[in-house]
């Protein structure tokens, strides 16, 4: 499970520098590199939304650490 849990971090954070740098410079990253709209660039918006959902779960995780 810690392998998914690592694989959805780093998409997450792919995610998130992607996002500062659309709101800091109007630059999309994923764009540049995989094209507009292409079906490799939607596979990666669809995994990196995907990967925000499960990173979600932490959270209760995290609760249930702590008890």
């Amino acid at each position: 499970m810690k392998v998914i849990d690592y694989i959805a971090l780093v998409l997450v954070i792919i995610g998130a520098i992607n996002w500062g740098l659309i709101g800091f410079f109007q630059f999309d990253l994923v764009r540049f590199i995989f094209g507009n709209m292409t079906i490799l660039a939607r596979t990666i918006y669809a995994l990196v939304g995907i990967s925000g959902l499960y990173a979600l779960s932490y959270f209760g995780r995290l609760k249930n650490d702590d008890m």
